[in-house]
């Protein structure tokens, strides 16, 4: 190196310096813009069941009436790239829970229905069992699905209290599993049957949120509100059937039962405001999934708007979902974050907020405190991976790679070319074109990506 070089050396030392610098100082912002969080927050997690990705006003719904969600939105932060772990509900939910990709957590696919049978495998580390290891009181209130033996249903994955279903659905005023014989009642607390024929059980649900929030008010708690609503069956109180009359089928149908979750969300959170600790409570409002196109949903009724894809599948509108976080005080209120992040992210960032140990084990998900504080901190995933069935998906930044894809929106014939299909988020959100032929490096790369995550994965 010549004596002339050294200097611009020095200055390419400098600069490196400054951009590490700024990015430290960028995470650190996220972190003090506001206030630390009190000492062990409660945590509610509203999760609702077959949510479409733009369902709720504040999401652009303009024939949909959520006043209680879009006042969650305006008293937190609103995310437009948040990824469910999967497209179907029980994989959904153990990527929630344990902070791993459903496969990984022992959760590829549904969980049975049936009394008897286990579903995500006692070992796994939940939200729960982290959150009761760090003194908290835990419930969980709705839809489980998550197994149906003593060790995999709520009692035995770190729930203090549960009360609800432990299948995938239920008729919501005999509580009865209809869908796959034989019919057989489900509503259980703790692990015990219960009986509450005629009770409308969103009515159900608000009453015992209610009855948790008032006995642990005085000490720190977790609560998992996991909502059958608005997966089938669509059953809107008569005010809200009313509302929407002039409305077409099945739109009519899930709006109803959409605004009457709403209006029981409202409730809810009404009691936190009552009770005097909303500004210790952080409250996660989150789909599980893109809205449903089966025939027992009328064949539809959610609304995913430009995006391709619903429920099953891994397409935009199967996984793109409504999320919400809110804790005033400690939480910016009334922003909007665009950064990809995950419902495998939940446990590492509860952990941040409550001072709590995460497992030690291999999470997939990440810890999104810094950004949730800050609009200017990247998303932490570089790159991100979904698996369900023979289907999977592999995204690295706005490139996304889907294998043996399905389109249960129906937008479009998919044709043996399409096996692989890759597409550009950046440049089209529709996902109506696929560029594999145009971007064979791309392809080959992700395709290398995909293997490492299914070698990964099996390492458990």
């Amino acid at each position: 190196m010549n004596s002339t070089s050294r200097p611009v050396f020095g200055n390419y030392i400098a600069v490196a310096i400054v951009v590490l610098t700024l990015a430290d100082v960028l995470v650190t912002a996220g972190r003090d813009a506001f206030a630390e969080p009190p000492e062990k927050p409660n945590v509610i997690i509203i999760y609702t069941d077959d949510q479409g990705t733009l369902d709720a006003n504040c999401y652009g719904s303009k024939d949909l009436i959520t006043p209680h969600i879009d006042r969650l939105a305006k008293q937190g932060v609103r995310f437009t790239q948040m990824y469910a772990p999967s497209a179907i509900c029980s994989a959904s939910r153990a990527g929630l829970m344990t902070g791993r990709f459903p496969p990984r957590a022992g959760v590829p696919g549904n969980c049975s229905s049936s009394h008897g049978v286990a579903g995500m495998p006692h070992n796994e580390v939940t939200i729960a069992d982290m959150l009761k290891g760090a003194g908290y009181a835990t419930g969980h209130i709705g839809k489980w699905h998550l197994g149906y033996t003593p060790e995999t249903i709520p009692g035995g994955q770190g729930f203090d209290y549960s009360f609800g279903h432990m299948g995938g659905c239920i008729d919501n005023y005999s509580h009865f599993f209809y869908w796959v014989g034989p019919n057989r009642h489900d509503l259980w607390r703790n692990g015990k049957e219960i009986w509450k024929d005629g009770r409308f059980f969103p009515d159900l649900m608000a009453e015992e949120c209610e009855e948790f929030l008032e006995e642990h008010r005085d000490k720190p708690f977790f609560l998992y509100w996991a909502n059958n609503v608005p997966h089938y069956p669509l059953q809107g109180t008569e005010k809200w059937r009313a509302k929407y009359k002039g409305l077409p089928a099945p739109r009519r149908m899930y709006n109803a039962f959409l605004s009457t979750l709403d209006e029981r969300i409202g409730r809810v959170v009404a009691k936190v405001d009552e009770l005097g600790i909303r500004d210790r409570t952080l409250v996660i409002f989150q789909s599980d999934h893109g809205h449903s196109t089966e025939t027992r949903t009328f064949g539809g009724g959610g609304n995913a708007g430009p995006y391709r894809g619903a429920k099953g599948c891994l397409f935009e509108g199967g996984i793109r979902i409504p999320s919400i976080v809110s804790m005033p005080g400690t939480i910016p209120q009334g922003e909007v974050r665009d950064q990809m992040v995950t419902g495998c992210d939940w446990l590492p960032t509860i952990a941040d907020f409550c001072g709590a140990k995460p497992p030690k084990r291999k999470l997939d998900g990440k810890d999104i405190r810094p950004l949730i504080l800050s609009a200017d901190v990247p998303s932490p995933h570089k790159t991100f991976y979904w698996q369900l069935g023979p289907q999977w998906a592999v995204r690295e930044g706005d490139w996304k790679l889907l294998g043996n894809p399905k389109d249960n929106s129906h937008k479009a014939e998919l044709t043996a070319r399409d096996k692989l299909f890759l597409c550009n988020l950046a440049q089209d959100i529709t996902e109506m074109k696929n560029l594999n032929a145009e971007n064979p490096e791309v392809v080959e790369r992700l395709k290398k990506l995909q293997e490492q995550y299914v070698a990964d994965i099996a390492e458990k």
